[in-house]
């Protein structure tokens, strides 16, 4: 939208009509045609996504993430005991509902409802979720929930370095915004960030993507997708990168 101008001439934001700050997001959990979405839990979630986890031999899951690789169970479990109960980041196991088993964790995190700006991050996705229809219906049933509380912004961050992700939220409908150099320290090392976003007024052109490309009609007898997701979504970016 273009800016507003102040009596001496200069340019400033854009009024917000009707601006009301929403609620934090809701820990409960959230239902798709392929995953169900269910707030972290140690008792019930910790020993299946261990041993999803597990799975991927090499540790690359983990290289980009703040934590992990957890060697045992018991360490993996003191984690998500740890991390389950907090408001901000507020964590979510993925399950498959082909099994009934967690295959994955997501979260809310940088939660601001003043400004109306929300984040999804700490993906943590086995190989049991990683190129499944499950996983992208999980993002999409957190910007759904999120856009539906009244939040303004979404956010996707991740490590510059991390080419994977960020070709996921580009992927995703997120627009490209730039690098924040020298961001923060993991693990011992330098992390440049990569920001992407999608905002509220590009929410219902994305939202019909979505739910396109989330359409039984969309894959074949085998589950491979006809349309690409990022064929739909592609058009729809302000900025690549």
């Amino acid at each position: 939208m273009p800016h507003d101008k102040n009596e001496l001439g200069q340019p400033i934001g854009f009024t917000v009509p009707r601006w009301k700050p929403p609620q934090p997001p809701v820990r409960a959990p959230m239902e798709g045609q392929y995953c169900r979405l269910e707030p972290l839990d140690a008792k019930s979630h910790a020993e299946a996504l261990h041993a999803a986890n597990v799975l991927n031999t090499d540790g690359a899951m983990w290289t980009y993430m703040a934590y992990g690789p957890f060697d045992t169970l018991e360490i993996y479990r003191q984690w998500v005991d740890g991390v389950a109960g907090g408001n901000d980041p507020m964590f979510f196991a993925i399950v498959d509902r082909a099994t009934g088993k967690p295959v994955g964790v997501a979260s809310y995190l940088r939660i601001d409802p003043a400004n109306g700006c929300i984040e999804v991050g700490h993906l943590a996705y086995s190989p049991l979720l990683q190129r499944r229809p499950a996983a992208s219906e999980a993002m999409y049933l957190m910007m759904e929930q999120a856009f539906r509380l009244g939040y303004r912004r979404y956010e996707w961050k991740c490590n510059a370095l991390n080419a994977p992700s960020r070709t996921a939220a580009l992927r995703l409908g997120f627009s490209y915004e730039g690098v924040f150099r020298q961001a923060t320290v993991v693990k011992g090392r330098n992390r440049d960030t990569a920001w992407y976003s999608i905002i509220d007024a590009e929410w219902p052109a994305l939202q019909k993507a979505f739910q396109s490309w989330l359409a039984p009609a969309n894959f074949d007898a085998q589950g491979k997708q006809r349309v690409r997701l990022s064929s739909l979504t592609g058009p729809l970016l302000k900025q690549r990168g």
